[in-house]
């Protein structure tokens, strides 16, 4: 059993109540007390979750994140969601683009399993790409064009998920492989 940091239970209790705040869109003392209480009794119920390694390299890196960098990698993800979302939206109204779908895996070295995790999840979040499977630091993410896999392949994102934990700049992507059915998979 790993030990639970109070920077982790304080950072998990912000990002809720914040989030029950968005929510619920009331700001007077009692719509904010339910809000302290709902949110205390999800940490105390995933208490015995947070105390269990899942992944090998599972570790407490939340002490490391660069906040200020992490506020700038959200900016730039929110651009990018956006940016992707007018390329998707072309997509459909213009019928007379090429689709040209495929698979395609790469292997990332990012620092943790948290990293993965949230390299992952900035895939699936950009329109017109799909993360289908994270096996160790092997990802098979499904594109729906070319550009709409561009910043991943060309490093961009995974080398800013690896900055939110280092200031090293480094290459994060190599191995990639392209798949134009999943048959090709196998």
């Amino acid at each position: 059993m790993k030990k639970v940091s109070p920077i982790s239970l304080l950072l998990s209790f912000a990002s809720l109540f914040g989030f029950w705040l968005i929510m619920s869109g009331y700001f007077d003392w009692f719509h904010m007390s339910l809000g302290v209480l709902s949110v205390l009794i999800v940490l105390i119920m995933n208490h015995s979750l947070k105390q269990h390694s899942f992944y090998a390299d599972e570790k407490d890196d939340l002490r490391h994140l660069r906040y200020g960098y992490f506020l700038y990698y959200l900016l730039w993800l929110s651009w990018q969601i956006i940016a992707s979302g007018f390329h998707v939206a072309g997509i459909i109204l213009r019928k007379s683009l090429p689709i040209s779908t495929y698979i395609v895996r790469f292997k990332a070295d990012l620092p943790s399993a948290h990293a993965r995790m949230i390299l992952g999840n900035s895939i699936t979040l950009t329109p017109g790409t799909l993360t289908i499977d994270i096996q160790g630091n092997e990802f098979t993410v499904h594109a729906l064009t070319p550009q709409s896999i561009s910043t991943v392949v060309d490093d961009n994102m995974p080398s800013r998920v690896a900055r939110l934990f280092t200031k090293e700049r480094k290459s994060v992507v190599y191995d990639v492989r392209f798949y134009s059915s999943p048959e090709e998979l196998s």
